[in-house]
């Protein structure tokens, strides 16, 4: 549990008005003191996040986040932030407490306007929500207040006294999507006993001791499946290929050297990369594919967006920031205004930009970079991926695609 990745992770986010009691919640569902709780409203500023395990689902991670009815210039800062964990958001948890409530002819209404705009957003993005009445140990009252305004499920608690938790916990666990991930990145194209060479470059870039996590994941998924994987560098790739009887089912290789690979391996061999795979994994192989078709287009003066789903300290020869610039100035043969942005940030003025190229989000869930293609779609602005552009600009995209069955019309 400790170690699976957060974008494997089912993500459950918890909104809600200030003071709701969304801090103890999260307090009660990991069983530690995670969010700092107090009376004062606002406490909690920015979203915080807590890994663990809910069982059957398995690892999840649990977001705090700021009221939704925050003020001031912060406030709005704040609310924003929050905004943003929508894109990541798998099943939401809103929260709301009688405390935000008034009597109108003897009748006890809760105001639940500001959670109505965000449930009706969340709907929108077709996220599963659960409701929660909070503070019960203050202030009891039948859920008919609230379930003639939301058709979603509720559940009655006291997060302070730890009350019904265990109930919230089932309905988590009844109504969490189960296809917050695919089950497999490429076992379904494989069949047993499949051999697998893999080709991962330990260069400048490679963390010291260990492989990246798209080469770690893509082995365990073969292992898991059924298959072998052979793992080598560049420079011993001739001679294993020259000591196999038979030739090997597949080959994956690092975007960086497709060029160079793709001259060693005969036609008849498939070939892909850890990038497509994971942009398939994670995201829309289509859209991605459709949208490398963008980079012949471009011409002198185009803005062109380059996306890392995670911050790191760049090196000589990175990929987003040097090679990927690079052969995108050497095909359009004009200049570009590539910018460059790294994150869980993304820039809200997307419709300023002839394209953009997204990493694998080996760091983000599913939903996170299906957000993103979501939001590209909705302003028309072509979106792909690391390994497709590359492999595009290589002229060997249909290769390095052809064995994904949606792709095949």
């Amino acid at each position: 549990m400790i170690d699976t990745p957060k974008g494997n992770r089912l993500h459950i986010s918890i909104f809600g008005k200030r003071n709701a009691g969304k801090s103890s919640l999260v307090n009660a569902l990991t069983n530690q003191n995670l969010s700092l709780v107090s009376d004062t409203p606002g406490t909690t500023t920015d979203p915080v996040a807590k890994a663990m395990e809910l069982l059957p689902i398995g690892p999840v991670v649990i977001i705090d986040t700021a009221g939704l009815d925050d003020e001031g210039a912060l406030g709005e800062l704040r609310i924003k932030k929050t905004r943003e964990v929508m894109d990541k958001t798998d099943l939401a948890i809103l929260t709301f407490t009688l405390e935000n409530s008034y009597t109108l002819d003897s009748l006890e209404v809760i105001d639940t306007r500001l959670e109505k705009q965000w449930y009706e957003e969340l709907k929108e993005r077709n996220i599963p929500v659960i409701g929660v009445l909070n503070k019960i140990d203050q202030k009891d009252s039948p859920l008919e207040i609230l379930s003639e305004k939301f058709p979603i499920p509720f559940v009655k608690i006291s997060a302070k006294d730890k009350k019904n938790i265990g109930a919230l916990k089932e309905a988590i666990i009844k109504y969490a999507p189960t296809d917050f991930e695919l089950p497999t990145i490429i076992g379904d194209i494989l069949k047993p006993q499949s051999r697998v060479v893999l080709v991962a470059p330990q260069d400048i870039q490679a963390p010291k001791g260990r492989l990246i996590l798209p080469q770690v994941q893509v082995i365990r998924d073969i292992l898991d499946n059924g298959s072998m994987a052979l793992t080598v560098k560049y420079t011993e790739l001739p001679e294993l290929l020259n000591s196999l009887k038979e030739k090997p089912d597949l080959v994956i290789t690092d975007s960086q050297i497709f060029k160079k690979v793709n001259s060693l391996i005969p036609e008849d061999i498939p070939l892909t990369s850890f990038s497509i795979l994971m942009a398939r994994y994670k995201g829309s192989l289509e859209v991605l594919v459709k949208g490398a078709k963008a980079i012949d287009a471009l011409k002198g003066g185009d803005r062109v967006l380059i996306a890392e789903a995670c911050t790191h300290h760049a090196q000589k020869g990175d990929i987003a920031r040097e090679k990927l610039p690079g052969w995108l100035l050497e095909k359009a043969g004009c200049r570009l205004d590539i910018q460059v942005n790294s994150g869980a940030d993304f820039p809200e003025d997307l419709a300023s930009y002839s394209l953009v190229i997204h990493c694998g989000s080996c760091m983000f869930n599913r939903k996170q970079l299906m957000s993103r293609l979501l939001k590209a779609e909705a302003v028309g602005i072509p979106i792909t991926n690391f390994g497709i552009a590359i492999a595009h600009i290589n002229g060997i995209l249909p290769r390095v695609t052809s064995m994904f069955p949606e792709l095949i019309k």
